[in-house]
C-alpha cells in the first residue's frame, strides 16, 4: 500500500480508503462487514470513512467496534455532520448546536476520543460561515477533531470558507470529499485547481462509479441479484448502454495491463496528485483484496491518451 499526504497537512492516508456508505449497518451482513475492515486494515488500509446519516449511526457503531481492535494510532477516522439526524428543527445543517451535539453522539457511537477527519456533508446555506467554523475551530482546540473537511461543497463555497477561516484566525478547511470518477469528473475544472492551491486535498468517493467501473454489469447481461443495483433503483438508471460500451472498452486496456477494469479505474482516478485517497465500498473481503491492488500503478500517457478517446 502507498500513502500520500492529505492536502497542506503532514498526514498520511492510505491511497485506497475504505467507507461504509450503504454497506455497514446496512444491506451487508454483519459478520462480511467485520471482515471486509480486519481485511483493509491487515492489507494497510489505514483510513476508514462513514458519517452519521450513514443508517443513522449503525454504521459508525459497527466500524467503531471493529476498529477498537486496532491501536488508535493506527488508523485515521473520519466522520461527517449536516443529514437529518432527528424529527426537531435542529436536528440538521451546520448550526454550532447540531455540530456539537452531532460530534459528541458520533464520538460515542465509534467508541473514540477524537476523529481525524470532521466533514461538513453538505453546504448548509441557512447558517452563517463563520458559526459553522467556530465550531469546529472550538471541537479542534478541544482535541476531539483533529483535521476540518467538507463534502462536495462548491470552489466558490470553500474559497469563501477558507477567507473566513482566515480572517478570524480560526481552523481552515485541508480536505473535500467530492464524486470522482470516469464518468463524474466535475472537479478536473475549478476544485482540484483550488485544491492544488489552497492545500486542500481530495478524498474522492464512488471512484468506480458505484461499481459501474468494475465490468461487473455487462450489455444484455441483466443486473446481478447480488449487486447493489438490484438493490437501487437509482444505479440501476445510471447503467446505461452507452457507458456499459465504454466499460467494454476499458476492459481491453485493462486485459493489455493485465489488471482489473476496477483497477484500471482506481488508477485513473489516482494518477491526480490532487487525490490523497480512492474512497471504495466492500460488501466482501475478496472486493478490498482487489481494490487494493490498484495502489501504486502508475499509467503511461499512452494509455491515459487512450483511456481519454474512449471516454470522448
Amino acid at each position: 500500500m502507498k500513502y500520500r499526504k492529505l492536502g497542506g497537512t503532514g498526514l498520511r492516508v492510505s491511497e485506497i480508503s475504505l467507507g461504509s456508505w450503504l454497506t455497514y449497518g446496512g444491506y451487508v451482513e454483519r459478520e462480511n462487514a467485520v471482515k471486509a475492515i480486519e481485511t483493509a486494515y491487515g492489507l494497510g488500509i489505514n483510513f476508514f470513512d462513514t458519517a452519521n446519516v450513514y443508517e443513522r449511526g449503525a454504521a459508525e457503531k459497527l466500524l467503531g467496534e471493529t476498529l477498537r481492535g486496532f491501536p488508535r494510532d493506527s488508523y485515521v477516522l473520519a466522520t461527517k455532520v449536516y443529514g437529518v439526524m432527528g424529527e426537531g428543527p435542529n436536528d440538521r445543517g451546520l448550526s454550532r448546536k447540531h455540530i456539537t451535539e452531532q460530534c459528541h453522539a458520533s464520538l460515542k457511537r465509534l467508541g473514540a476520543d477524537y476523529v481525524d477527519i470532521y466533514y461538513c456533508h453538505r453546504f448548509d446555506p441557512d447558517t452563517p460561515l463563520e458559526e459553522t467554523l467556530r465550531a469546529l475551530d472550538d471541537l479542534v482546540r478541544q482535541g476531539k477533531v483533529l483535521y476540518v473537511g467538507v463534502s462536495e461543497w462548491t470552489a466558490a463555497q470553500m474559497t469563501e470558507a477558507l477567507a473566513v477561516a482566515d480572517r478570524y484566525l480560526l481552523d481552515r478547511i485541508v480536505v473535500n470529499q467530492p464524486i470522482y470518477n470516469m464518468f463524474n469528473r466535475y472537479i478536473e475544472k475549478e476544485i482540484i485547481p483550488l485544491g492544488e492551491s489552497k492545500g486542500i486535498g481530495q478524498v474522492v468517493f464512488s471512484p468506480l462509479a458505484q461499481g459501474l467501473l468494475t465490468g461487473k454489469y455487462s450489455a444484455g447481461g441483466g443486473i446481478p441479484e447480488d449487486s447493489r443495483a438490484a438493490k437501487l433503483e437509482g444505479l440501476r438508471k445510471n447503467i446505461t448502454e452507452e457507458k456499459l460500451a465504454k466499460v467494454q472498452a476499458l476492459s481491453g486496456i485493462a486485459g493489455e495491463l493485465d489488471i482489473s477494469v476496477g483497477n484500471l479505474a482506481l488508477a485513473w482516478v489516482l494518477r491526480q496528485g490532487n487525490v490523497a485517497s480512492a474512497l471504495v465500498g466492500a460488501s466482501r473481503p475478496e472486493q478490498v483484496e482487489e481494490n487494493v491492488q490498484a495502489s501504486g500503478i502508475e499509467l503511461p500517457e499512452e494509455v491515459l491518451t487512450r483511456i481519454e478517446e474512449i471516454l470522448g
